[in-house]
């Protein structure tokens, strides 16, 4: 199980935590900070999901007028595990 804590950029949330197990699947996602509910629902969506997909999914998302979103950086946090 591969851990990462990545540091986000341009959003309310101010770090995610998250492991990627041996099969590519996302999991135990924790943000700190940003729209709790919201977090908690994105963690609990992605769980168990190929990192390939949560990345096509999620890329790109926009919050309001910022240039990226929680889930964007997410997106990024999957990237820079790579």
């Amino acid at each position: 199980m591969k851990h990462i804590v990545y540091q986000t950029s341009g959003t309310c949330s101010k770090q995610i935590e998250l492991d990627i197990d041996d099969e590519n699947r996302v999991q135990n996602v924790q943000f700190l900070g940003g729209c709790n509910g919201n977090l908690q629902g994105i963690a609990q969506l992605v769980r168990g999901m190929k990192v390939e997909e949560v990345k096509s999914r999620l890329d790109g998302i926009r919050c309001g007028y910022k240039n990226t979103s929680c889930p964007d950086q997410l997106v990024r946090a999957l990237e820079q595990a790579e």
